[in-house]
């Protein structure tokens, strides 16, 4: 049985047939976990997020750019805020149900770069060289940064009327399937 066959036996297709994109970004990962760790015992391994940390804050800055949520102010210096960092904020001025979600949950498109970087590096055939390391220390912060924080996830409920729309397209089409025959998939 061929290595193809036996993990399409246990994993999903995606990750069988992109096996060399996903092994590119495990040292990444790695470090991403490392950096959590230490991050947590000392402050001045704050600077190993500084990258991720800009992503995460221009993510919300531009989509709340994009959808009129109006961003006046960004930063990225880390201050104590109670018991725990604050890395960085953007300031919103006109959060609305409609653009609440979008703007707030921005983050999670970082997640999109590591992977484009693992396909642009590894697309001609993977021959790791120095620059590889380089890469990883680069990409590590992004999977720190994708996921949105509790402050983000708080506005994103604004965002509630969405909730309806998507149970009102659900109901649409469970009770009458025949809807959208003439819709090509």
């Amino acid at each position: 049985m061929s290595f193809l066959a036996s993990c399409h036996a246990v994993a999903p297709a995606f990750a069988c047939d992109h096996t060399d994109l996903l092994l590119y970004l495990v040292p990444s990962a790695a470090l991403a976990f490392l950096i959590r760790l230490l991050a947590g015992a000392h402050p001045v391994f704050f600077l190993f997020t500084v990258a991720g940390t800009i992503c995460h804050e221009l993510a919300h800055f531009c989509v709340g750019l994009l959808t009129g949520a109006r961003p006046t102010a960004l930063t990225i210096i880390p201050r104590r805020v109670g018991h725990h960092w604050e890395l960085g904020s953007v300031t919103l001025t006109r959060v609305r149900w409609y653009n609440a979600a979008p703007a707030a949950l921005a983050p999670f498109l970082i997640i999109v770069l590591p992977f484009l970087v693992a396909y642009w590096r590894t697309a001609p055939g993977w021959h790791f060289r120095p620059a590889d390391l380089l890469i990883a220390f680069a990409l590590a912060p992004q999977f720190l940064s994708f996921w949105p924080s509790a402050v983000d996830w708080r506005i994103a409920l604004r965002s509630w009327p969405y909730l309806l729309i998507l149970a009102g397209a659900a109901a649409l089409l469970h009770y009458h399937p025949g809807l959208f025959q003439y819709v090509k998939p």
